[in-house]
């Protein structure tokens, strides 16, 4: 069956079931792009409400572009990959400073922007600007790994590689736009990576992988090869209505607020949290703490195993907090951009109140 044929049966498919999403009723590169953005990694369901808060509070890219990083990064709050957010506020920058305020309207000027890798670029150079060029996400590699039965492990540079070739060969040059968003979403909605529906796909005729009865084993991915585990520890101190917290300069939170670290090579005791508490001249007397241990926190390459030990301080308490440290208010934590466990473990527990 030629490219044609499945462009055509793709297309009355996509046209009579696709999800009706506020980026895909729009034109504006920006809209566009802040949606892309925001749905990195991230499942619609996710997403679709940050996409509204930001385009209500950002109407414009230089809205976004003239706010304050931390006020972006609030927003973010729970959404997880920050450097999604710190690169979508400098690339709105760029933006207004290298290109005067309109968006780039070629596939060369749209990856220069930050943050902006090759699928990005594609899709938002065919869906703003109807530019040939066929976007490669995880969707459409795994529908094209099953139309092929193409056993190239995708999370390869030579699976890219290979995958985005076959993206480039089947493309509709006549509706570009329609056609990324067709192959993208029949990954999404029928051909999932569990149960797909294969009865209700328009390309099951020409699927090899259907064909062969082994939809399954597609698509391959080369198994990794390590997992760093970290045991952080975190301080919430407790003193007179007031906390400390200092924000990270490095890592995938830069910029983020967190409580004071302490990273270990295994899980804390309670020996061990005492002594660590006698540099800042706190004794075991004049202390009470709660430790709370998280759920692990998968990362691409890491496991974390977080602990927040809750420390209530007497009030006349002379100690020597570290000089890094920000002092605040407890209630002033709900204004501050945490990383997503901490901040979710916050808001179920009610940890701005003082142990009982």
């Amino acid at each position: 069956m030629d490219n044609s044929v499945l462009h055509s049966k793709l297309l009355d498919w996509y046209q009579r079931s696709y999800r009706h999403l506020p980026w895909r009723e729009t034109r504006d590169p920006y809209f566009i792009w802040l949606s892309e953005i925001i749905l990195q990694q991230t499942r619609v369901d996710q997403g679709l409400p940050y996409y509204q808060r930001f385009t209500e509070k950002y109407p414009s890219i230089k809205d976004l572009a003239q706010a304050d990083q931390r006020e972006v990064l609030k927003l973010w709050e729970g959404l997880g990959y920050y450097s999604r957010a710190r690169n979508m506020h400098a690339a709105a920058q760029m933006v207004m400073e290298d290109w005067g305020g309109e968006f780039p309207q070629t596939h060369e000027g749209i990856l220069s922007l930050k943050g902006v890798g090759d699928y990005t670029a594609a899709a938002i150079a065919s869906f703003a600007f109807d530019l040939k060029h066929a976007v490669l996400d995880g969707n459409v590699m795994r529908v094209l790994s099953r139309l092929h039965a193409d056993a190239t492990p995708i999370n390869t540079g030579q699976g890219k590689k290979r995958f985005q070739a076959l993206a480039d060969d089947f493309l509709n040059t006549a509706e570009p736009a329609l056609h990324n968003q067709a192959v993208m979403e029949l990954g999404a909605t029928v051909c999932k990576p569990r149960n797909p529906d294969c009865l209700n796909c328009p390309l099951q005729e020409a699927c090899k992988a259907r064909v062969q009865g082994n939809v399954s084993d597609f698509p391959v991915k080369q198994r990794k090869q390590y997992d760093k585990h970290r045991q952080l520890n975190y301080w919430y101190f407790q003193k007179d209505g007031k906390t400390y917290v200092e924000q990270r300069e490095a890592g995938i939170w830069r910029g983020l607020f967190q409580f004071p670290l302490h990273e270990s090579d295994e899980a804390l005791n309670e020996k061990d949290f005492f002594n660590l508490m006698l540099p800042l001249n706190l004794q075991k007397a004049n202390l009470r703490y709660q430790r709370f241990t998280l759920s692990k926190h998968k990362l691409s390459h890491q496991t974390l195993f977080i602990t927040i030990w809750q420390i209530q301080l007497e009030d006349h308490l002379n100690w020597l907090p570290k000089e890094h440290w920000q002092e605040l208010p407890i209630n002033d934590l709900k204004d501050l951009a945490f990383p997503r466990p901490i901040r979710k473990f916050l808001d179920e527990n009610q940890l701005t109140l003082p142990l009982e």
